[in-house]
């Protein structure tokens, strides 16, 4: 892995003077208090300001502040002119613009593209205060505002949209959202190696056009330099006549790596050369223009691949592709944040609550995570549907069991309200914490996808016990009196260690836990890349043992997506029959979101397959696109609700399978239909924060009350840097 410049090493800025500030400003009398004459970074976001490091906005600001820069905050401006973008005066140095924790277009609109009545960033959660593409909009009014001062857009709109992507809203493929912001940067990813090291270099005079080598970033060109090697992506992997199988992921390096790892580290198996052999360094992929994938499904299909297989920082290459003149230019990955540094930046001063603006307004997610502390980043799942390894990255990044411990004794003793139960250790997911790669070797030649499918790589260290030392010490801290896991857990990796199991259920688990096989059937699960249901059968059985040997009656609760690609209407009866029998009712639930630049979404758009070699006779994907089907297929995950049985009746008649209708034990729906019902289809809302939202129902005890409900809730604040 190449290594980078510590996050801490630079030369403080001049202004750290004035030392932080209790809130970051975001009026002028807020400035005028401090003794600020401006601000030399404008941090622009479509979310209510939260000083919590679970916010973005909060993280980037207080980062920046600890480098010596003054920073203010224009939270959810009125983006119908440019005067509230002149409100904290002309930056010094450039406008800092996110949509936020979210995605705006996900923010604002259902799987059915349906708008949502309220907004969990918001305070009060009221809707309708942030534009549609939030980015491109707030872009356009800084330069209003401010013609000459630089722009750097990032947060998780701008980063799954910095190439040509399929945009689910307008049904069309839409321009890097560089080109239509008209930014001069993008920051992808976890953003703070990029923002720390572009504040320094302008603030040393360098003009931004100049920054052309941060790693984690995007800028506008045209052509390739001198000194770089371009390589056309064919080259990569040719979309062209269908080749003999080889591995999709490989890399000549991880083999040479691995005969030259010592007696003791692991081997690498089946890797093949994917690409020609030349210096990363200096060598640049030239992905389809986007005139082109625009109109062929096929090379749309082929760039998603390519830009997966370059996403490893230890081996990606920078990749170009072709905008009407221009060249959008994509430097590598980030490199990832080292234990220390990740410690010093959750340990910022925040004050972990809302700024005192909002009154006594209550903002949602600020409520779901004030008692929750992020442990580790990153995911190495590689879930097709999900954003998480797109923005993080699938290197883990951990915290020290130190810094998280004192993290939880602030909150303990300076957050209003804490009652002594911790409600979340975690991130991504629950239990990655310090998982990680046997070889630093193999890690950097890795081209894989995941770590963890089709199974667990034999190279990935499965040992929970950092994890189970950190919930002991977390436990036995004075004024702690619970500590809850909210974050999924990955239930195929938990398996492997029955006594990190044996911990969270004795102890971790508050009457439910949530997992998320997503589905039973392999057609759909090969699409996401989840393990089968067997996983969660042996995850099951260890659950229970686990609960009746600590004399608790507690429930797993299984979340489950409707109309993934590659899923058929007999897939969802499957899953419908397999709810029945183990007594479980979805009270909530979701159709999948073709979100910007996942594979799933390569997969909805193209109908092809993009985790294997894509060629115009390659593997096609069966992909439930009409809004009828897509309605049906969350009426099978619903299948006890009296308004889809109409629905579910034609269908079962249509596969042949009316033998399920009727009052047989062994049958889903009734043949009558109860008076007033029936007249509308299941069409309910996803919560705010998530890519995919439902709420299930244990099997109906005397703990469980008729009508109780669990929630599932997104996690949309662990992605927000």
């Amino acid at each position: 892995m190449p290594t980078a410049r510590d996050l801490f090493s630079y030369r403080k800025y001049w202004a750290k003077r004035f030392g932080p500030a209790p809130f970051l400003p975001m009026s002028r009398a807020e400035m005028d208090a401090l003794g600020w004459d401006a601000c030399d970074v404008i941090l622009v976001t479509g979310d209510a300001y939260v000083d919590h490091p679970s916010f973005g906005m909060a993280l980037v600001g207080r980062l920046l502040e600890s480098q010596g820069f003054r920073v203010g905050i224009l939270s959810q401006p009125d983006w119908h002119g440019a005067a509230p973008f002149r409100a904290l005066g002309r930056p010094n140095l450039f406008f800092g613009i996110t949509a936020g924790n979210m995605d705006s277009m996900v923010n604002r609109y259902t799987a059915d593209r349906k708008i949502r009545s309220d907004d969990a960033y918001t305070p009060d959660g009221a809707a309708g205060k942030r534009p549609d593409r939030s980015v491109i909009v707030y872009v356009q009014r800084a330069r209003e505002a401010y013609p000459e001062v630089p722009i750097v857009i990032g947060g998780i709109e701008a980063s799954l949209r910095r190439i040509a992507h399929y945009d689910y809203w307008s049904d069309k493929v839409r321009r890097s959202v560089l080109v239509d912001a008209k930014a001069d940067l993008l920051v992808y990813g976890n953003g703070e190696r990029q923002i720390a090291e572009i504040a320094h270099r302008l603030a040393a005079g360098e003009p931004i056009g100049g920054i052309r080598d941060v790693r984690g970033t995007a800028f506008l060109c045209k052509g390739v330099p001198p000194g770089w090697t371009a390589i056309d992506s064919t080259e990569v992997d040719a979309p062209g006549p269908a080749q003999p199988p080889a591995d999709p992921y490989a890399a000549e390096d991880a083999l040479r790596a691995a005969a030259a790892a010592g007696p003791g580290e692991p081997k690498v198996v089946q890797f093949r050369r994917a690409c020609p052999k030349t210096d990363p360094a200096s060598t640049v992929v030239r992905l389809p223009a986007y005139e082109q994938v625009a109109v062929d499904r096929v090379l749309y299909a082929h760039a998603s691949r390519v830009l997966h297989v370059e996403s490893n920082p230890g081996n990606a290459r920078s990749l170009v592709q072709r905008h009407g003149d221009r060249d959008v230019w994509l430097n590598p990955p980030p490199i990832p944040l080292g234990t220390r540094e990740m410690d010093a930046i959750y340990e910022l001063p925040y004050q972990r609550r809302p700024h005192p603006a909002y009154g006594k307004a209550k903002i949602p997610a600020y409520e779901m995570i004030r008692f929750s502390i992020t442990i580790q980043r990153g995911c190495f799942g590689g879930c097709t549907f999900c954003s998480i390894t797109e923005h993080e990255g699938r290197v883990i990044q951990s915290r020290s069991e130190d810094s998280v411990i004192r993290e939880i004794e602030t909150v303990r003793d300076t957050v209003p309200g804490f009652t002594g139960v911790i409600s979340d250790l975690g991130g991504p997911t629950a239990n990655m914490y310090r998982l990680h790669c046997r070889s630093k070797a193999i890690e950097s030649a890795c081209r894989k996808p995941s770590c963890v499918y089709p199974r667990i790589c034999q190279n990935l260290s499965t040992n929970h016990a950092p994890l189970i030392r950190l919930y002991r010490r977390v436990r036995e801290l004075p004024g702690i009196k619970k500590v809850l896991i909210a974050s999924g857990v990955r239930y195929d990796l938990a398996v492997e260690s029955p006594e990190y199991v044996k911990e969270l259920v004795t102890h971790h688990v508050g009457g439910y836990l949530k997992i998320a096989p997503e589905h039973t059937e392999q057609g759909p699960l090969a699409k996401m890349m989840k393990p089968g249901i067997g996983s969660y059968d042996r995850f099951k059985a260890l659950f229970e043992t686990y609960s009746k040997a600590a004399g608790k009656e507690q429930y797993l609760i299984p979340y489950f997506i409707a109309a993934h690609p590659g899923t058929t209407d007999q897939d969802m009866l499957n899953l419908a029959l397999w709810l029945k029998r183990n007594g479980f009712r979805a009270d909530q639930v979701q159709a999948f979101l073709p979100s910007p630049m996942a594979t799933a979404t390569a997969m909805y758009y193209t109908g092809k397959n993009p985790l294997r070699k894509v060629t115009t006779s390659s593997e096609e994907v069966y992909v439930p696109k009409r809004m009828g089907q897509r309605r049906l297929h969350k009426a099978f995950l619903r299948y006890h609700d009296p308004n889809n049985w109409p629905m579910l009746r034609e269908a079962l008649r249509r596969m042949g399978r009316a033998d399920l209708i009727g009052a047989g034990k062994q049958c889903l729906v009734p043949a009558w239909q109860p008076p007033g019902s029936g007249e509308r289809p299941e069409g309910a809302r996803a919560k705010a924060g998530a890519f995919r939202t439902q709420h299930t129902r244990p099997p109906r005890t005397p703990a469980t009350p008729k009508g109780g409900t669990a929630d599932r809730r997104g996690r949309g604040r662990r992605r927000a840097s």
